[in-house]
């Protein structure tokens, strides 16, 4: 692996950087006081416009769609020197991450020019509609129907999990227009309107105390066919662009999330049996695993960076590191509550806990989002080991013919 960047690399951080302080002077350090969601939307489409107005939105798109054309490695050179500060960029990840670069891909010319820009500069917000209440990991057996109707298709049925589905101005959904065909060839994808009639979405009160996800219900909703994206019937083909892209946005780290450090710190700050708990050997050990974990993750990721820098494609590593990642922080956040005892129950604004708090309750979604532990590891086990491939017995079944759960 090389930790270093190249001549032209150093030069591109060196001006993202500059760029970034005299642009994000507001956001080096985190809020005072939480944002409301309201603010959260304006502040993130203020900061959008910022970098689509300076050249640094789109840097891998083509530059016929509206991007830079540039290589995946100043991408990742921007996210690293944006990470840096604290300037409100999840409202976007979902569709400038996975839906536009899918309907750039699969949409027609006509579709790209109205829908792509306006998406890069940050005045439209996008959301995925892929799970389904009996369809969760299992993308390809979700039951959200579309009947062709004339020169509209008729969608009717519920998605959920739907992160800002209820700020959104459009989606993508994958529906089954097929029942009687197998249930990975009977999916058609399309773009949908989240303002259009027949179109709810229900926020989901979260532990947190946040409402970013929905469950969304469609009831008989029109989508012209003009808005299709892919052929009929090739539905999981356009979703596998997206499932690509998701892996690659949900593979690393969430940003600012607490790791060893914290752990260390909390501690240190905390007393058992009247000496601080980072004087006991179970909690040492238990730091030092964090520890590995992290810098395990850290030098996995620089792997495919290494790969990336070199013109080549990365092996399985986001794959490898979500399923780390995850638990890592589950397993961490849940020991560090335990060892605060009742004080973990406290939120305190600002306090180490607070944020391994917030871990806590944000770990368990993120187990789930672009693929659950279990996909992940089939994908390892089959397309990286080259074991056996997992039980598939319905998988040249006609749809129809398979019972719900």
């Amino acid at each position: 692996m090389d930790f270093n960047d190249t001549p032209a690399e150093a030069e591109f951080r060196a001006k993202v950087r500059a760029w970034i302080e005299a642009n994000a002077q507001e956001y080096l350090e985190p809020p005072a006081e939480p944002w409301g969601l309201d603010e959260f939307v304006a502040r993130s489409k203020a900061w959008q416009k910022k970098k689509y107005d300076a050249g640094y939105a789109g840097l891998t798109w083509p530059k016929d769609v509206g991007g830079q054309g540039l290589s995946p490695m100043h991408q990742i050179i921007f996210n690293q020197e944006e990470s840096r500060t604290y300037v409100p960029t999840g409202l976007y990840a979902i569709g400038l991450g996975m839906c536009i670069p899918t309907v750039f891909t699969h949409g027609t010319p006509e579709i790209i020019r109205r829908y792509v820009p306006k998406a890069l500069e940050g005045v439209e917000v996008w959301c995925q509609l892929f799970s389904e209440p009996v369809a969760g990991s299992d993308l390809a057996s979700i039951r959200t129907r579309a009947v062709r109707d004339g020169d509209d298709w008729v969608i009717t049925g519920q998605k959920v999990w739907t992160s800002f589905a209820h700020r959104s101005d459009f989606g993508i959904i994958i529906t089954r227009t097929d029942f009687d065909a197998p249930k990975h060839k009977g999916l058609t994808m399309f773009i949908v309107d989240m303002k259009a009639p027949g179109v709810e979405a229900r926020p989901i009160r979260q532990m947190s105390g946040s409402s970013d996800f929905n469950e969304v219900f469609f009831t008989d909703v029109r989508v012209p066919d003009s808005h299709r994206l892919g052929a009929v019937g090739d539905g999981w083909k356009v979703a596998l662009t997206t499932l690509m892209h998701e892996r690659l946005a949900v593979g690393g780290k969430p940003r600012h999330a607490p790791g060893w450090r914290a752990l260390m710190e909390l501690a240190r700050g905390i007393e058992a049996d009247g000496t601080p708990a980072l004087e006991r050997a179970d909690v040492r050990l238990r730091i030092a695993d964090t520890y590995i974990a992290d810098e395990g993750i850290k030098l996995t990721q620089m792997r495919a960076l290494s790969a990336l820098s070199k013109g080549a494609i990365p092996g399985p590593e986001q794959s490898i590191s979500k399923v780390v990642v995850a638990r890592t922080m589950q397993e961490m956040s849940a020991f560090a509550l335990e060892l605060a005892e009742a004080g973990g129950l406290v939120v305190e604004k600002g306090s180490p806990i607070e944020r391994l708090q917030q871990a806590y309750m944000g770990a368990a979604g993120l187990r789930i989002a672009g693929g659950t532990d279990e996909i992940l590891r089939n994908i390892i086990a089959e397309r990286v080991l080259g074991l056996p491939g997992d039980l598939r017995p319905d998988k040249d079944i006609p749809f129809s013919q398979i019972r719900p759960l």
